[in-house]
């Protein structure tokens, strides 16, 4: 039997703040307009995800992304996390590389971005640049073996950190066409060494990842997030259901070992791909529900989903036994009282898509309106707000134990 050491016991609304990239970091420092961010969107019983935290200094493929490998960086999260832990939230960290998802601009010295090859994404995409403009990727440089040995202690020291800060635990982002998911993928990798080839040996990187954290932390403070069937930045792979049941059994073979489960496997549906391009949450349906299904058959631990949720879908994702808990983005962003509006089945706020990458410290960040305060006020701190927040978990449609 695996016994959770986990600090908080439950998630009361089921709804789970996703991470998400929101460029307001200044210098890579987090600032107090992101204590009020977070602290927006902590109810007591509830869990929040940090926007990627960058790891190191090639790690960086947006403006003004947090770090987590700073003295001033711990120091200025651990303002969040205080302010956090005092709404009686649980938050995570998410620890983060972009590898080729970058340009030499974000890169020390101008030099070339790592990866796990030497092939650039597509010009399908582009990157967002300092200045607000969009460039191209550009060619990566790939990973010796002594490289990847030092970017793992990288992600191990960072963890190090984040218990520093105060964090519960980590997330290690392992998709969405980041350094760990171009190791996964068969479209990315084209290496010939011990990283590259069969599954286990493109796995070997995260494996390699999670047993480092879980070392230096414990497993109990370590999640994984995974896209399998995600085509983000060009990450595609020949068979992504057989890749995310690989995965599985890898992250099952490593709690044996520990002798201890993560904390929880987040992963991204398709429909996360299908929302952004096309608006719709059907394409590609039968794909995704077949994998999610697999998924959950395969691994019994704490399951997060994400990807274009609404309400009535992640309700019904839990009641079915689907997932454990759904995370939410973009709903997030513009709705911080999100579980509460949820629980009454209150209208929510639209988002404005323009300010989410933007670094006004207030404006499309801090200021979206709660339920109960009109005119975009963002302070709580009425009677009526905090008896509202108390009464999410009463509403009964999940209590999800981790």
């Amino acid at each position: 039997m695996f016994k959770s050491k986990f600090p908080y016991s439950e998630t009361r609304s089921g709804v789970v703040l996703a991470p998400m990239t929101r460029c307001r970091a200044l210098n890579g420092i987090p600032r107090q307009a992101h204590v009020k961010y977070y602290t927006q969107r902590a109810t007591p019983g509830g869990f929040l995800i940090t926007e990627g935290a960058t790891i190191s200094p090639t790690a960086a493929g947006f403006p003004h992304c947090p770090g987590i490998y700073l003295k001033e960086q711990i120091d200025a999260w651990k303002k969040v996390v205080e302010a956090v832990h005092e709404r009686g939230s649980v938050i995570f960290c998410q620890l983060w590389h972009v590898g080729r998802a970058s340009n030499p601009v974000y890169q020390p010295g101008g030099a070339p971005p790592i990866s796990s090859t030497g092939r650039a994404i597509s010009d399908r995409w582009k990157i967002l640049m300092p200045d607000g403009s969009y460039g191209p990727y550009t060619q990566p440089s790939p990973l010796s073996k002594q490289d990847i040995m030092e970017v793992i202690l990288q992600y191990q020291q960072a963890a190090v950190n984040a218990m520093q800060a105060g964090f519960d635990g980590v997330e290690i982002h392992g998709a969405h066409g980041y350094l760990i998911d171009q190791f996964l993928k068969n479209g990315i990798n084209d290496r010939s060494d011990e990283y590259g080839g069969s599954l286990e040996n493109r796995c070997r990187f995260l494996s390699q990842i999670i047993q480092a954290i879980a070392s230096a932390i414990g497993p109990d403070r370590v999640a994984v997030r995974i896209s399998p069937s995600i085509d983000h930045l060009d990450a595609m792979d020949s068979d992504p259901i057989g890749l995310g049941q690989f995965v599985v059994t890898e992250i099952n073979r490593l709690e044996r070992i520990m002798g201890g489960r993560l904390a929880y496997l987040h992963v991204t549906q398709p429909r996360y791909t299908a929302s952004i391009k096309t608006g719709s949450t059907h394409k590609r349906e039968k794909q995704e529900e077949h994998l999610l299904s697999l998924l959950r058959e395969g691994y019994s631990g704490t399951m997060i989903s994400s990807g274009g949720f609404t309400r009535e879908n992640g309700m019904s994702a839990v009641a079915d036994g689907e997932t454990d808990l759904v995370s939410y983005g973009r709903l997030f962003i513009s709705n911080p009282d999100l579980p509460y509006r949820f629980a009454v089945d209150a209208s929510l706020n639209k988002y404005i898509r323009a300010t989410f990458y933007t670094q006004d410290p207030v404006v499309g960040y801090t200021d979206y309106p709660f339920l109960h305060q009109g005119g975009g006020q963002d302070e709580r701190g009425t009677k009526s707000d905090t008896e509202s927040e108390n009464r999410v978990g009463s509403f009964g449609w999940v209590l999800s134990k981790l």
